[in-house]
């Protein structure tokens, strides 16, 4: 097992890593759409989605993995009518990749976020 931490990659904000490395594995801890340096949160859901997942791809990238190499992803949302939204904004990250996923709704997160993801991939 190899805890993988860049300059460049979102600092974990408790007692966990927000990557793990084990054979060839990426788990990538849950990402908020929050700014790594203001820690504030975008004003509209599509600006938190599109933030979230830049940080996805760039934990991916500092991993030295991509988003094509994603094999699951767990996306949390806090209101269940959102995922028309999520699903769109998905497919336009992922392109013709499809990685197994769930969407889960889940109660309010930290920040006043609407979402937050996770995944699996490999390097």
């Amino acid at each position: 097992m190899k805890i993988i931490d860049t300059p460049n990659m979102p600092k974990a904000a408790g007692h966990y890593s927000t990557v793990i490395e084990h054979n060839g594995i990426l788990y990538i801890s849950g990402q908020l759409p929050l700014d790594p340096v203001t820690r504030k949160k975008p004003d509209t859901f599509r600006e938190e989605v599109e933030l979230v997942f830049k940080k996805l791809e760039l934990i991916l990238n500092e991993a030295g993995s991509a988003k094509n190499n994603v094999l699951q992803m767990r996306i949390f949302l806090s209101d269940i009518e959102l995922w028309p939204q999520i699903n769109d904004l998905y497919s336009d990250f992922f392109g013709d990749h499809k990685p197994a996923r769930i969407v889960v709704p889940s109660p309010p997160f930290h920040y006043g976020c609407s979402l937050e993801v996770e995944a699996t991939a490999f390097i």
